[in-house]
């Protein structure tokens, strides 16, 4: 079954960190990032387990994003599907169907993971989110973010670190449904070209949205 794409979205709209001080708890190590990288490049491993516990949805891809509001999530196996946001409009793609949609990055992006990669900061972060030290498991460190808003869509987001490097995120939305996922070759600040946050419709693509 396909990643529907409004989980795409809020996905990416999800993804990978690489935070500072060695020594510091997994919430200042999270500021720590977000303050000091512009940009970020990471391979990942999604697993969508619905409430009812059902056989996960797997999937796998490349993430990309560049400070301010800018990124790219683009997933391979098994369906290929992308999803691009320019500063001002966020597209999604669906290149086997050949549809488009399209909608304005409002305000709304500041209340979804979104916001963890592609936001403005530590302060961004504090203002749409409630943090907290989630504890250790699974060798990992786990930090969790609340959103302050209502209408997200996720109840909850927890980003797990091995030692200064995050490694795996973990989503529960509104309805019961968790993604996790694991990030493997992530490149911090590296120089990306304008136009992977760029987006045109192929022609004879159907478009549908703002």
């Amino acid at each position: 079954m396909k990643t529907p794409p409004k989980f795409l979205l809020a996905a990416l709209l999800a993804a990978a960190l690489l935070p500072g001080a060695a020594q510091a708890s997994g919430v200042a190590k999270l500021k720590s990032f977000l303050d000091n990288t512009r940009s970020l490049r990471a391979e990942f491993v999604q697993s969508v387990v619905a409430k009812s516990g059902r056989k996960p949805q797997n999937s796998a891809g490349l993430m990309m994003f560049q400070r301010p509001g800018k990124f790219r999530w683009q997933v391979e196996k098994p369906y290929p599907q992308l999803m691009v946001g320019d500063g001002e409009k966020f597209w999604i793609y669906d290149p086997e169907l050949k549809q488009v949609t399209v909608k304005k990055m409002g305000k709304t992006l500041g209340a979804t993971p979104a916001a963890l990669l592609a936001g403005e900061g530590s302060a961004s972060l504090e203002k749409n989110f409630t943090l907290a030290e989630g504890g250790e498991k699974d060798g990992l460190e786990w930090v969790e973010a609340t959103p302050r808003s209502a209408d997200s869509g996720f109840e909850k987001v927890r980003l797990g670190f091995a030692g200064d490097n995050l490694r795996a995120m973990e989503l529960l939305d509104s309805f019961g449904q968790t993604t996790a996922l694991i990030f493997n070759r992530v490149e911090r600040n590296p120089s990306l070209a304008p136009g992977l946050f760029r987006f045109t419709p192929p022609p004879g693509a159907d478009v549908a949205g703002e």
